[in-house]
């Protein structure tokens, strides 16, 4: 018997398989973390370039994902009425002084679903957006692209406006709502979070967290929602969460509440996915997490790391699990 990473015994040929994955891992070049495992065990944890378990990394746009859990639990706990909820109502001061009836139709699905139908801003509206004094009202300003409802309009400042929503809803702050509803009670410690220019915490970017603490809300996920004896989230949600509402229009992943979906390997793998190649994979018909974390490089705006890590997926998927 052969011990990896002192985690779990395991026979010779499997280490090899391991050592084979590892090594692959290793070659895509920025990843930095790779975590694997099945029904509550830990079948490798591995590091690159001097990462150490505790060291946080910023994952990016996967904190959409989180965010869109923490909306989930703002409605169960009464703070949010529905995702039907139009966003007027919790952007008075703005259309007071911006009336727009069909903009005040937008509603906290929309926004979850990324199909509120205003222009992105992300991508090339990103830096002007993060730059304005105010990224509330510069989002809610951007004109309609798509009908509301319609074609999928990736914008971080749609999971902006949540996290706000959360905030004024709750009358706590973003990072204090996660740590009472969602952090606290899976021992995760965040290790920074950005804020806007109105302190509000931002929603859909920035979030630093370990790769062990998204190795725990991958497997509450899979728990459904559940820890210990605790329902964190309500199972329904993860299940509409999952769900495909939209596709985007440069990739052939399906979107949910704020998650990617996908097939690999003829496997259905849900994920949150952030720039560089910050990844959460759900893998239910295996009772499986992945967790990649990465450094963001020069190549990273191009995207060229997600095949590479897709293909060492589905080897994870076909050989180890």
């Amino acid at each position: 018997m052969i011990v990896i990473s002192g985690i779990l015994p395991i026979s010779a040929q499997d280490s090899l398989l391991l050592d084979s994955i590892k090594t692959d891992a290793r070659d895509i070049g920025s990843v930095r973390s790779l975590l694997i495992e099945q029904n509550d065990s830990l079948l490798a944890e591995f590091y690159f370039n001097g990462r150490e378990p505790d060291l946080p990394f910023n994952i990016k746009s996967a904190s959409k994902s989180i965010i869109g859990l923490l909306v989930g639990i703002a409605i169960n706990e009464g703070f949010i009425p529905s995702v039907d909820e139009p966003i007027s109502t919790y952007f008075p001061e703005y259309f007071e002084q911006y009336p727009d009836s069909v903009k005040e139709s937008i509603t906290i699905k929309n926004l979850l679903t990324m199909q509120a139908g205003l222009r992105s801003t992300s991508s090339g509206n990103y830096g002007a957006w993060v730059l304005s004094d105010n990224w509330v009202e510069f989002a809610l300003k951007q004109n309609f692209e798509e009908e509301i409802g319609g074609r999928m309009v990736y914008s971080t400042g749609s999971s902006h406006l949540l996290s706000v929503i959360i905030t004024r809803a709750s009358g706590l702050s973003t990072k204090k709502f996660a740590e009472s509803y969602l952090f606290r009670p899976l021992g995760i410690r965040v290790g920074g979070w950005e804020k806007d220019p109105q302190g509000y915490y931002m929603g859909g970017n920035n979030i630093a967290l370990t790769p062990q603490d998204l190795l725990k809300i991958g497997r509450l996920l899979l728990n459904d929602g559940k820890e210990d004896d605790r329902q964190i989230i309500p199972k329904d949600w993860i299940t509409d969460s999952f769900r495909s509402y939209t596709t985007s229009r440069y990739n052939p992943y399906g979107y949910g509440y704020q998650w990617w979906n996908h097939t690999v390997a003829d496997t259905r793998v849900f994920f949150a996915w952030g720039h560089g190649g910050q990844y959460i994979f759900m893998i239910p018909e295996y009772d499986a997490v992945v967790v990649i974390t990465s450094s963001v490089t020069a190549e990273s705006r191009l995207r060229t790391y997600k095949e590479p890590i897709f293909d060492l997926l589905e080897k994870i998927i076909t050989s180890a699990l």
